[in-house]
């Protein structure tokens, strides 16, 4: 399986350190051209790639770290996304409730990514946080997974386990999912919570 990062600010760069620090050759990309960053992703480390749109949108994998209001842009660059993973990093803060049609942020994105397995994740932590060795005195930072496909919250699951963080299933976006979105102007009960689970 191969990967990519759709957005390279805070977010989008404290993944790729994941990705870097695990050995684990990532794709990143955005709208402007690869060279533009490519200065940032190297910094980070050999394995992460500055690519185009395109060519990151080829991933099994990819990590959706753009803005809430992009992610249809995002969706409509590809014609398909059968069979493809995609992980929910956006927070609608700010969106009113109305706007998503009261349902949780990532069904709402779950929609624009037809065909796709949709699964929200990485997205409680604070970047600065998130960019951080999740290996603490022991035991492993955490990482909230919600997603209403069976199939793409296991293989998530593993892949946070091999980026060295500890995954907790949460269910389906729309009881787990609610734990961890933000929109109008309230977060969920998770969001923020820097927790660390010992084995």
């Amino acid at each position: 399986m191969n990967y990519a990062i759709i957005g390279f600010g805070n977010l989008g760069q404290a993944l790729a350190k994941a990705f870097a620090r695990s050995g684990i050759e990532v794709c990143v990309a955005t709208t402007r051209d690869p060279e533009s960053f490519a200065r940032e992703a190297a910094a980070i480390g050999p394995g992460v790639i500055p690519a185009t749109l395109a060519q990151a949108l080829q991933a099994d994998c990819v990590f959706l770290a753009v803005r809430f209001e992009s992610h249809p842009d995002v969706a409509k660059a590809l014609p398909s996304w059968q069979g493809k993973t995609v992980i929910d990093v956006t927070n609608a803060y700010g969106v009113p409730p109305e706007a998503l049609g009261g349902q949780p942020s990532s069904k709402v994105v779950a929609q624009a990514f037809t065909g796709a397995r949709l699964v929200k994740g990485f997205n409680h932590l604070a970047a600065g946080v998130l960019g951080q060795d999740p290996a603490i005195q022991g035991g492993r930072r955490v990482v909230f997974l919600a997603s209403d496909d069976e199939q793409g919250l296991a293989d998530v699951a593993v892949l946070a386990q091999n980026l060295g963080f500890s995954p907790i299933k949460l269910g389906g976006l729309s009881e787990g999912g609610l734990l961890v979105q933000a929109r109008g102007n309230s977060w969920g009960q998770l969001i923020f919570k820097d927790l660390v689970k010992f084995d």
